[in-house]
């Protein structure tokens, strides 16, 4: 039996990991708040996790202690913000809340950032506007990164460019949050780490042949897109869209000279009130069927059928109960974190 700690103690702990830094401490609980938000509906790779980074990206400068997104563009529904290197966490929570502000009045808000640090898991943010009755859709790409080859190519083009979708249905939302590559880079790191083979051919070696062997990656290779070797060609169109969406609309992104070592993302956020296109009812009960009817499909014997949004949602609610069940790794260098810093790692729950 896995050992779990209560939900606002992590909280309350990486929180006060971010303080430590200088930032203000409400700055730090929101911080704290997305990054637990992900490991609550599973997502571990982009919770809990990155809190090394950004710590260490607070302490070095890299990411601004405080400030304000320097608005490029104000139209009422449609903003341009320059974060302008502002924790991405922070940053994106803010603009989430600007769009929540706004969308009763215009129906539909579209939020682009630049120059946010990284920003985490995309699915954390969708809690808050779920609970509003409105329909959330982020995405974002870092102009820096190039990890993910297109179809037919041995050179990584796109990042991850991962994207998030949540819309209320019934007892659980429709909710997801994939990259359109074919695994995501944490889960490349992760196998790395562990000394362990993906579960199957997800990369390309330096030399364009599929791999399973996290080193391939390391060693000049690429993640292959969304549809593999065979249909990666609709995985790299995805990727493209939603680089537009990103870096198109924000106006920053490849065309521009950007480190290669900055982490910084390009973020496109849409929130939508499904009461600005008729009865709220009408949209549940359309979206209810359809989570229903997936739900109630026939197996097929070859896994299980994954209604997204199902597992993520119950799993939230049995962790924020009971207790969350931290990864190893993640456990252990949060331990690790605590000892540096000289503050208590939450004890067991229960």
């Amino acid at each position: 039996m896995s050992i779990r700690y209560n939900a606002q103690a992590l909280k309350k702990f990486a929180s006060t990991l971010f303080a430590s830094t200088g930032i203000a401490s409400d700055r730090a609980d929101i911080m704290a708040e997305v990054f637990l938000e992900a490991d609550l509906m599973g997502f571990t790779t982009h919770g809990l996790n990155r809190v090394a980074s950004n710590l260490h990206w607070l302490q070095s400068g890299a990411s601004r202690l405080a400030g304000e997104p320097h608005v490029l563009l104000d139209r009422g529904n449609c903003l341009n913000w320059d974060a302008e290197f502002l924790p991405g966490p922070w940053v994106v929570s803010q603009a989430v809340d600007e769009a929540l502000a706004r969308v009763k009045q215009y129906g539909v808000v579209s939020i682009v950032i630049r120059r946010s640090q990284h920003i985490a898991c995309l699915a954390a943010y969708l809690p808050k506007i779920l609970e509003r009755n409105c329909v959330g859709l982020l995405t974002c790409s870092t102009p820096a990164e190039r990890t993910v080859a297109p179809q037919g190519s041995k050179t990584p083009l796109f990042s991850a460019n991962p994207i998030a979708f949540g819309a209320p249905a019934g007892d659980y939302p429709l909710l997801f949050d994939i990259s359109m590559s074919a695994t995501a880079g944490g889960y490349v790191a992760r196998a790395e780490r562990e000394g362990k083979k993906l579960p199957h051919a997800y990369l390309k070696d330096s030399a364009g042949n599929p791999s399973d062997d996290p080193a391939a990656f390391a060693n000049g290779g690429s993640i292959l897109p969304v549809g593999g070797m065979d249909h990666g060609y609709k995985g790299a169109a995805l990727s493209a869209m939603l680089e537009v969406l990103s870096m198109g609309l924000g106006g920053y992104g490849r065309a521009d000279e950007v480190a290669q070592d900055d982490e910084a993302n390009s973020v496109f956020i849409q929130v939508i009130d499904p009461q600005a296109f008729g009865d709220s009812q009408h949209f549940l009960r359309q979206t209810s069927a359809l989570t229903a009817l997936w739900s109630s499909c026939e197996a097929d014997g070859n896994g299980e059928i994954r209604v997204p949004g199902k597992r993520a949602w119950g799993l939230r609610r049995e962790q924020l109960q009971l207790g969350v069940s931290l990864y190893p790794l993640i456990e252990q260098d949060l331990k690790v974190l605590a000892q540096t810093y000289d503050i208590t790692f939450p004890s067991p729950a229960g």
